[in-house]
């Protein structure tokens, strides 16, 4: 019997279920709002039900993480996503203006493919499916070749029940056999409206020049400030607790700590309290050798794990009660390969003397490989808050909480997501935390307000008899200085 050629039946898959999905949505587009979130209950609940085992998959098929923390972020991404969508008006009219006259209509996009990452394979499955059927879309799901299984069996159990609940089958699939050739057909496919790709800086990049509509998202290097002002013993806490959760495999994750001179040796003994091991500079130099692979990607091996495990990678000896691995490094750069993302339990020190030197050196860190994505900031002074608002190149600045669980909108009121735009300067079309109106279209219906006669079109802009030559100058002139600011 002739050997199977994966890649075609890979790519005979991906026209299979694009087809089906494309029939589904035309189906699924005369639903109601009452129909649409039934289906999307039923399939928050059934995910909601599976999220201990789906993440025990997760961590079993990939070896990252903590099976215990993927409960956490399932649970996140099925139940607590879905109280924040269910009120949400996606079909029909969805809002109306009688002021200006105006009256939005939902519209769905049409079929989407969703590109997941090995860190949160299930729950940004889980995250894709809901916020694509909550806007009456169609949702194809792209694993990460290391974790197909846990991926797509956690589609199928929402695809069951969503069926279960008059779903049309074929809305949401989850692709089995996943090759490059598999990828550039799902990516370019006709019945594919628009990609969401969350993941790799190679998958984002496909995306982007795959011709079709593609919101993508970067990686975060994302730098935590304290500040003189702040808090030192909950702020030791919660970034001790915040980067160990799941051994750092979310991008908002914070990977340097910039600490404010007077309280620095406070906070790192307070940090060390909670399982913080600073490594010494032997330790450090040779953890620098296996966290990242040589083009800076990061090491999959070393990605997820413990510091124990790290340390026996490594052939080094921490602590066995160790949360989190410090390395004191004194700059930013290739030349400092742990000043890079780590998507795993190391955290960069670095120590600055005031607000504005520490505000530039996050900015350092965010310009090497984080533009755009989070910025984490402890700190009781507002005006030392809002500077870092107003200045520092990041669309997410959590202040006085967990970077891990306050960007995705867990443990602060943003959009709850499991997607995080980073914006123009990130190389992103939106900066905000994705969600279910990014994958909505609104139609408009507008009713005229004003008359143009076009008699009058030549004439020359009537001005108030009341208005001198110099009023009017002096108004231009507030105007002209006003767009210049």
């Amino acid at each position: 019997m002739p050997e199977l050629d994966t890649d075609l039946l890979s790519i005979q898959q991906v026209r299979n279920l694009a087809v089906a999905a494309r029939n589904a949505q035309r189906e699924f587009f005369h639903f109601s709002q009452e129909q649409v979130d039934r289906v999307c209950a039923a399939m928050a609940d059934a995910a909601y039900r599976e999220s201990a085992r789906l993440g025990q998959m997760a961590t079993d098929e990939t070896t990252y993480g903590v099976p215990a923390h993927k409960r956490v972020k399932n649970e996140f991404s099925s139940k607590f996503l879905w109280d924040f969508l269910k009120d949400i008006k996606t079909v029909g009219v969805i809002r109306r203006d009688d002021a200006k006259k105006i009256v939005e209509i939902g519209w769905p996009v049409g079929v989407l493919a969703g590109f997941t990452p090995s860190t949160n394979p299930t729950s940004t499955a889980m995250f894709k499916v809901l916020i694509a059927v909550k806007a009456r879309n169609a949702m194809i799901i792209s694993p990460h070749p290391s974790a197909v299984k846990c991926t797509s069996e956690t589609v199928r159990v929402m695809a069951e029940a969503g069926e279960r609940a008059g779903m049309p089958k074929g809305l949401i699939a989850s692709l089995t056999t996943v090759t490059m050739p598999a990828l550039n057909e799902l990516m370019k496919h006709w019945a594919v409206s628009m990609l969401i790709a969350t993941g790799g800086e190679a998958v984002v990049r496909a995306a982007h020049s795959s011709g079709k509509p593609a919101i993508g998202v970067g990686p975060g290097n994302v730098p935590v400030y304290v500040d003189r002002s702040a808090d030192i013993l909950q702020a030791a806490d919660l970034i001790v607790k915040s980067k160990s959760f799941d051994w750092s495999t979310i991008c908002a994750s914070e990977q340097s700590v910039v600490a404010d001179t007077p309280i620095a040796a406070q906070l790192q003994a307070e940090m060390e309290k909670r399982g913080a091991y600073f490594m010494d500079d032997a330790q450090i130099a040779t953890m620098s050798k296996i966290i990242h692979q040589p083009n800076g990607l990061p090491n999959p091996k070393a990605v997820g794990k413990s510091p124990q495990a790290l340390a026996q990678m490594a052939g080094i000896s921490v602590p066995f009660d160790a949360r989190v691995l410090m390395a004191r490094l004194k700059g930013v750069g290739p030349e400092y390969p742990l000043s890079r993302e780590k998507l795993t339990s190391v955290l960069g020190w670095y120590i600055a003397d005031g607000w504005e030197k520490g505000c530039e050196r996050c900015i350092e860190l965010l310009k090497f490989g984080g533009d755009g994505h989070t910025l984490s900031i402890h700190c009781r002074d507002e005006n030392i808050i809002m500077a870092f608002g107003l200045e520092k190149p990041a669309f997410r600045i959590v202040v006085n909480t967990m970077a891990t669980l306050g960007a995705v909108g867990f443990t602060t009121n943003l959009d709850p997501s499991m997607t995080l735009a980073t914006g123009g300067i990130g190389g992103g079309v939106f900066s905000e935390n994705i969600s279910v109106k990014h994958v909505l279209n609104i139609k408009r219906l507008a009713w005229g307000v004003r008359d143009w006669n076009p008699d009058s079109s030549e004439r020359s802009p009537q001005r108030s008899e009341n208005a001198s030559d110099a009023q009017i100058e002096e108004i231009v002139r507030k105007v002209l200085a006003e767009l210049r600011r």
